[in-house]
């Protein structure tokens, strides 16, 4: 009679813990004509960057340390920064440019798209 409500506890508090579970799904898409090996070269690097979990999600593309391929990086509820060029005025250019990290809803749908 124990094990049968300790066993009976035991998938309550599972259920509770999957119920409450969730996840960001990321989705990386290459249009280059070449392979892109992420992290595999020195700097300088163009960078998408992002901080998830909680209620809201962030998200940028960087080109503090340099600049090296083209990117877009989207989110499903949020603005997409599009970043071409080595001056791209939608990417985080400098430490607390915060104006050009977006947000949006928590555990969304990403999208990083090399060579848009």
């Amino acid at each position: 009679m124990a094990s049968t409500s300790i066993s009976v506890l035991f998938l309550l508090l599972l259920a509770t813990f999957a119920a409450s579970a969730s996840a960001a799904t990321f989705t990386v898409k290459n249009n280059c004509s070449s392979t892109v090996w992420p992290a595999a070269i020195p700097p300088p690097a163009t960078l998408a960057e992002f901080s998830i979990g909680g209620t809201e999600d962030y998200y940028d593309i960087s080109v503090i340390d340099g600049y090296n391929l083209p990117m877009a990086f989207s989110c499903s509820t949020g603005s997409s920064p599009v970043c071409t060029s080595p001056t791209c005025t939608e990417a985080y250019r400098f430490p607390n440019d915060d104006s050009k990290t977006p947000g949006c809803s928590g555990n969304s749908n990403y999208q990083l798209t090399f060579c848009p």
